[in-house]
């Protein structure tokens, strides 16, 4: 077991002697998840926003919709930001180290459904302004 676990980590790219040996019972108690962590943050904020996002998308029919050939994407590389829409949704997600001005050209109508850190809606303008390496879900139905 050990032979096999090194080469097929070797086939990804690591150096066979970084591999955790599968038969050392370190390397399995260094993989157990210590769910006490659940109850601080970070862990215990990210651990709501994913299930605010879950939530989500069981309830908005365009975040469950197979058909990829209607979602839209803009995107600035240098500002590193992007947001793609689908239906009446829009994800904004900004990846860089500061905050993002992002042109939505908003219908007026837009609402923030969730984001990681506190955004209001966009202006008038229809610029949603994005915390640094932060998502914005809107919608503008």
């Amino acid at each position: 077991m050990r032979r096999g676990r090194r080469r097929e980590f070797a086939e990804h790219g690591w150096d066979e002697d970084e591999v955790p040996d599968p038969q050392d019972r370190a390397t399995r108690d260094r993989s157990v998840l210590d769910r006490s962590e659940r109850e601080e943050d970070p862990h215990k904020r990210l651990l709501a926003w994913h299930r605010e996002l879950i939530a989500l998308r069981r309830t908005l029919p365009d975040l469950t919709d197979p058909d990829l050939g209607g979602v839209k994407v803009a995107y600035d590389e240098e500002d590193r930001w992007l947001v793609f829409r689908r239906g009446d949704l829009r994800v904004a997600v900004n990846l860089g180290k500061e905050p993002a001005v992002i042109p939505l050209g908003s219908n007026g109508r837009d609402r923030v459904l969730a984001s990681w850190e506190p955004v209001d809606p966009p202006a008038a303008d229809g610029v949603l302004r994005v915390p640094a390496e932060s998502a914005v879900v809107l919608s503008d139905g």
